[in-house]
């Protein structure tokens, strides 16, 4: 079950999907791992359907929660990757200064992808930095 698209997050994984022509699949879920938005590669035949990719995210939100209770020992988590022999998929969390768990970023490349960190920290981060008072605006509207 997805909601109905939000302008903001539509466009914030349309840029996503600009940044770096490995990149497969930008979508964002909420903290319950309800997808928001997807944008895929054009001309992109996917590998998961809908329903896969609705439980797929509900997986990654789930395991962020997890990752995010480390964070006091471990330090920040900036992703979390995954090498599959079809593609390598990625989560960023979209978390506030608490470590509380706003949104997931779900991202896959292609599997001959040699430079997902660089990708990743350099171009995708930032985006989210530079989006964050965004995500919290919408966070807000979305959850009153």
């Amino acid at each position: 079950m997805t909601y109905p698209v939000n302008r903001f997050f539509q466009d914030f994984c349309d840029k996503v999907i600009a940044l770096d022509p490995s990149i497969r699949l930008a979508a964002i879920a909420d903290e319950d791992g309800k997808l928001l938005a997807t944008s895929m590669r054009k001309g992109l035949k996917p590998i998961l359907g809908p329903e896969e990719r609705a439980q797929y995210a509900i997986t990654a939100a789930t395991r962020q929660y997890t990752r995010l209770r480390w964070e006091y020992l471990l330090g920040k988590i900036h992703y979390a990757t995954s090498h599959y022999v079809r593609l390598i998929r990625a989560t960023v969390p979209i978390a506030d200064e608490n470590s509380r768990l706003w949104y997931v970023l779900l991202l896959s490349f292609d599997i001959k992808t040699g430079n997902v960190h660089p990708i990743i920290m350099d171009k995708i981060i930032p985006l989210v930095r530079k989006n964050s008072a965004k995500f919290l605006k919408e966070k807000s509207r979305l959850r009153p």
